[in-house]
């Protein structure tokens, strides 16, 4: 057997929501770990799939994506955040939205550049950085507000300060970012050359009638920063891997250069349906209403229960703390909804550099009603 010199990524093993996924699988167990819909998408988007297909719309795209397809980008961007991007010049479209922050961090960070994440954090960023020699300084949000001590940020920055990477909506934590939040942020990168890197994939779900408030928004900040978004969680259709990144063309024209050789290009005839279906803005215009009607769901049905239900402010995810019901850790906690209640969670910790416990779990509520109430049920007697 060939003995391996080394691993750029030693600490990496298998993500916590492929464990989880399969320990759902092996029990029999309700999966609400990993974040995906388990409904069908509109049969309108479908059909305008398979009639590209059918016209013969099944070669390769252009490598920054379908112009039309950027048009539509671009229009729902000004007239959701009054900001302008050039559809063919600063949108690109990426295989889904990993693929775009891990261009982004590809295209800008260097041996011993600094990157400044806040966590819980989605699972890519820190791997991603580090492994293009990349250093990562963490701030740790905490259960159960999850807000952002901006002084203490400011004290993570230095010179070797490269990038600031933003989850807004945060998945786990379903916390937004306020108007407060967006000004510290502009003190702390005013007069620097910190890029950001603004995930925003959960922008349209957004609940109780609070707004997103995008990067893009902010001139200051729209001028040096990356949008990653995701048309798998806009449309329910997260198998098929289709994103984009928007950005000012000097940093579009670097991202693209790495693009290229990442993918190049990316499906063809979904890219041409996603087009066409973007022209009625009623698709997800009302995405914010149809996932809170879930969310509510879920959190009338858990009401009665020992978990405290923390608050959920966008995204399809739901925290709870389990505190007064179990000490053990929540990644053993987790294990045990799985194979004794047949509820599959994700813990907190995972999200976590340090393992961080507070006895917190995640739950996805972007299942069908039945799904729910299975899971209710089944929570509901612990």
């Amino acid at each position: 057997m060939i003995q391996l010199p080394f691993s750029k990524l030693s600490n990496v093993g298998t993500t916590i929501f492929s464990q989880m996924t399969q320990l759902a699988n092996e029990n029999e167990a309700i999966n609400l770990s990993q974040g995906f819909p388990d409904f069908l998408p509109d049969s309108k988007l479908l059909d305008h799939v398979n009639h590209f297909i059918q016209k013969g719309f099944n070669q390769y795209a252009p490598m920054g994506g379908m112009i039309g397809l950027k048009e539509e980008i671009a229009r729902k961007i000004e007239k959701s955040h009054q900001a302008i991007y050039h559809p063919d010049a600063e949108i690109t479209i990426t295989a889904g939205g990993t693929q775009a922050i891990f261009t982004t961090i590809a295209t800008f960070i260097k041996i011993d550049d600094e990157v400044i994440i806040f966590e819980p954090a989605y699972d890519c960023y820190e791997p991603t950085v580090e492994l293009f020699g990349g250093i990562v300084k963490r701030f740790e949000m905490k259960a159960p507000d999850y807000k952002i001590d901006w002084n203490a940020v400011k004290n993570l920055v230095s010179e070797k300060t490269k990038m600031i990477i933003l989850n807004n909506p945060n998945n786990p934590s379903g916390k937004i970012l306020e108007e407060n939040d967006i000004q510290e942020l502009t003190k702390i990168v005013k007069d620097t050359s910190i890029l950001i890197l603004s995930d925003e994939v959960y922008e349209n779900i957004v609940f109780d009638g609070k707004e997103h408030l995008s990067i893009c928004r902010y001139p200051e900040l729209k001028d040096r920063s990356l949008l990653v978004a995701s048309f798998g969680k806009l449309f329910h259709v997260t198998g098929w891997k289709i994103g984009y990144c928007a950005a000012p063309k000097a940093l579009t024209d670097e991202f693209r250069k790495i693009h290229q050789f990442n993918v190049f290009s990316v499906n063809t005839p979904i890219q041409l349906a996603l087009a066409e279906y973007m022209k009625n803005e009623e698709h997800y215009l009302k995405l914010d209403e149809f996932f809170q009607e879930k969310r509510d769901f879920l959190r009338q049905g858990l009401a009665n229960t020992s978990f405290e239900l923390l608050d959920c402010e966008g995204t399809y995810f739901q925290a709870l703390k389990y505190d007064k019901i179990s000490d053990k850790s929540d990644f053993d906690f987790a294990k045990e909804l799985t194979i004794n209640h047949k509820v599959a969670t994700v813990p907190f910790s995972s999200f976590y550099k340090n393992k961080l416990n507070e006895n917190v779990i995640r739950l996805c509520f972007a299942k069908k009603k039945e799904t729910l109430e299975k899971a209710i049920e089944n929570l509901s007697k612990i």
